[in-house]
């Protein structure tokens, strides 16, 4: 809670769990892990070649 307190973060789970931070660390890996995998493999617009917005507003 201090470190984040200092780093001006919040938790990436709240469970209202009692059991130590490993449960939590345990948690929260597959979501880090699926977060960095999609950050590596997703492209850019650019790459897809996508030129513009991909939802336009309708028409006024």
């Amino acid at each position: 809670a201090l470190a984040l307190e200092h780093l001006d973060l919040g938790p990436l789970l709240v469970l209202d769990v009692r059991l130590g931070e490993g449960t939590g660390a345990v948690t929260a890996l597959p979501l880090l892990m699926m977060a960095a995998r999609v950050l590596a493999e997703t492209a850019t617009h650019e790459q897809a070649g996508v030129s513009g917005p991909l939802i336009t507003a309708p028409a006024s």
